[in-house]
């Protein structure tokens, strides 16, 4: 027997998947264009490697821990720390010195941890918004709009990047990530 949601719990799914859409967009965005970046600074195809394998090891390695930190410190804490990871990643970023290996790889660093952070504290928010009945369909859909997210992320960062720069391109994406706090209380309350 499907379980009836209500208009009111379906806003709040839509409201919380938000968190990783916009997860999916700032760390595509700023991803896609720091090797770009680097090599516009004279950076080697071997710096940008450490920083991209640096990068991806953030946000794949640390989630047994971010699973556990989920449950004990809580969904929605996590989720606002994911916004503040990315705000400084997008910062760190943004006044990185162009020549700073350092600083590109600590901007790249925090975003693969915020992006893990979103992805894991959203999912549960999502899990726990939904009924078995409705879940993987509602997943589902979250999964598509992810990936969709982040193609249009990476194509909108060339543009950016383009018109703007590299440190105009870092700091949107930090600040864009902040926006899904006052969407996951509006989502919350909403429940």
């Amino acid at each position: 027997m499907a379980a009836i949601v209500s208009g009111k719990a379906m806003a709040s799914v839509a409201g919380l998947a938000t968190i990783m859409v916009l997860t999916q967009i700032s760390m595509v965005a700023i991803m896609t264009m720091t090797p770009v970046h680097m090599r516009d600074h004279h950076h080697g195809l071997s710096e940008v490697g450490l920083v991209i394998g640096i990068h991806i090891a953030a946000m794949f390695l640390p989630s047994l821990i971010t699973g556990i930190l989920v449950d004990r410190v809580g969904r929605t804490q996590m989720a606002i720390a994911a916004g503040i990871t990315l705000l400084l990643a997008g910062v760190a970023g943004a006044f990185a010195p162009s020549d700073s290996l350092g600083w590109l790889i600590l901007s790249l660093a925090l975003l693969g941890l915020g992006w893990n952070f979103g992805l894991i504290s959203g999912t549960a928010l999502v899990v726990d918004g939904t009924v078995p009945a409705n879940r993987a369909r509602t997943q589902g859909s979250i999964d598509v709009l992810i990936a969709l997210a982040g193609a249009g992320g990476g194509v909108m960062s060339g543009v950016v990047m383009a018109a703007a720069g590299y440190s105009t391109l870092a700091l949107a994406g930090g600040v864009l990530s902040l926006l899904f706090i006052p969407v996951l209380f509006w989502a919350r309350r909403g429940r």
